[in-house]
């Protein structure tokens, strides 16, 4: 069930202008081991909407980092079929990017450094490889820094410095695989809100997986809820709120309380089965 809703927020029309469309059809992914098949994910079908910024949640082992991997090309042995932009996804490509929970920043690089590994594979000149990184730095407020080394960065910063790095390229989906799960609790708050500012400002078509509930509500357009393995799409939750949002509305603790719900439930036979809640009651 795909939701066409339009859009809220300052990414509107960016979004409006660029690519990026995702869309997942009858994904399967099974695993050998000890000679057995073992399936991870199971017909799995998603539409993601240029510009949206959508959280996949779900027990752990139940194949949300798999999905993430399938979806930049990282391994392309599944059944079913993805594709961005109505070409199928055949393998690693520049127009999909990854953040990982490890910043992976090269610790004998400035952050300047770091972000310019990105554009190796581009033939830019040089004053234009230059204004890439100094925007990319700035548009994840680390101007003040290109000059630092990792070690010198907390782990926020390290962390928006992997991001600059990651949107170098312009890529037209950013997949982030628990971006934020190594800060303490305070820091992540803030970084929070630093990938809405950044992906509000970018209009990049965001993909995270977390396992953080409230984190999920706060950043995306909607939240992909997984049941235990084999992952299997149970719930898709619209989160009917405008960007930036506040942590206190009431519709985000609702929701909270509705996915909770789902994700401790004792397994049913009809766990594949797709249900949207609205973020608001409809007339």
């Amino acid at each position: 069930m795909t939701d066409h809703r339009p859009l809220r927020g300052p990414a509107t029309d960016k979004a409006a202008r660029r690519t990026g469309a995702v869309r997942i059809s009858g994904l399967s992914k099974r695993y050998a081991m000890g000679g057995k098949a073992m399936t991870v994910l199971d017909d799995i079908n998603l539409s993601i909407r240029p510009g949206e910024f959508v959280s996949i949640v779900g027990p752990s082992g139940c194949g949300k980092s798999t999905l993430l991997r399938l979806i930049v090309g990282l391994d392309t042995d599944y059944d079913g079929e993805i594709r961005l932009d109505d070409t199928r996804v055949a393998g690693t490509g520049l127009e999909r990017g990854l953040v990982f929970q490890d910043h992976r920043l090269f610790p004998w690089m400035t952050v300047a450094k770091n972000v310019e590994v990105a554009l190796l594979n581009q033939k830019l000149p040089r004053d234009r490889r230059e204004r890439v990184i100094s925007e990319h730095l700035a548009l994840v407020g680390l101007s003040d820094f290109g000059d630092a080394y990792p070690h010198q960065l907390s782990g926020g910063m390290a962390q928006r410095a992997a991001i600059a790095r990651a949107l170098a390229n312009e890529p037209k989906v950013l997949a982030l695989d628990e971006p934020l799960g190594a800060l303490d609790a305070l820091t992540r708050v803030k970084v929070q809100a630093e990938l809405q500012r950044i992906w509000m400002e970018a209009g990049t078509t965001m993909i995270m997986v977390t396992h953080d509930v409230d984190e999920a509500l706060f950043l995306g357009d909607r939240v992909v809820v997984m049941s235990p393995r084999p992952g299997r799409i149970a719930r898709i939750v619209d989160v009917d709120l405008p960007h930036p949002r506040d942590r206190a509305s009431p519709l985000l603790h609702r929701l909270k309380d509705e996915i909770l719900a789902e994700l401790t439930r004792e397994p049913r036979e009809d766990d594949g089965t797709l249900v949207t809640f609205p973020g608001r009651p409809r007339g």
